[in-house]
């Protein structure tokens, strides 16, 4: 089976200077087309709001130098960055770079006292097969602390409007946490589940 596409078809980020030969913090200069919040064109990643803050950001030029070809991949990755930093409130989030994938990956901790996670900015349009996924597993996550944990990461999916899905993946099954409503505990037909799925 082929990969469904390469990383780096279609789309535009401010370190490629945008759509149109504009100024890469300015979007697009034709009236009829749209910008949404983040400056970006409707349709494309063309830009940032407020001019050229975002590409003289430290951790966007630090991203830009780890050797990623595809840099509409690194501005998903900044606009991750940004999402779990500023709007989450995460304790820590530091961008590393996956030579071997092509990807800029984010290991982050959501609390002091909390393990690392492995964010794995993917832009929407980006279609991604069952082998690269695989690949991403395999080559992206942390080991586990416990041998018995399977391997997990979270895709972070970034939309051009910068809307941001995280889908968490692991190399097999998880056993779901018991429900928090004791009386659900206590239900026979929930302890006749758990049995059989620990057979």
């Amino acid at each position: 089976m082929e990969p469904l596409a390469r990383a780096g078809t279609g789309g535009d980020c401010p370190a490629q200077g945008g759509e149109g030969g504009t100024d890469p913090g300015q979007g697009g200069t034709d009236p009829g087309q749209g910008t949404s919040a983040g400056g970006r064109t409707q349709g494309g990643w063309a830009g940032a709001a407020g001019g050229n803050w975002m590409t003289a950001h430290p951790t966007f030029t630090e991203m830009m130098s780890l050797d990623i070809s595809d840099s509409t991949q690194v501005y998903a990755a900044f606009l991750v960055y940004l999402d779990l930093l500023e709007g989450r409130n995460w304790h820590e989030v530091k961008p590393v770079g996956v030579a071997e994938l092509q990807l800029v990956c984010l290991h982050a901790r959501a609390r002091e006292q909390e393990g690392l996670q492995v964010m794995v900015p993917v832009p929407a349009h980006i279609l991604i097969s069952h082998e690269r996924l695989r690949e991403i597993l395999k080559e992206a996550s942390l080991p586990p602390e416990d041998p018995d944990t399977p391997l997990s990461v979270t895709l972070a999916i970034v939309e051009t409007d910068s809307t941001i899905v995280y889908y968490k993946m692991t190399d097999g099954f998880v056993m779901p946490d018991p429900p928090d409503d004791t009386e659900d505990g206590d239900n026979k037909q929930w302890r006749k589940k758990r049995k059989k799925l620990f057979k």
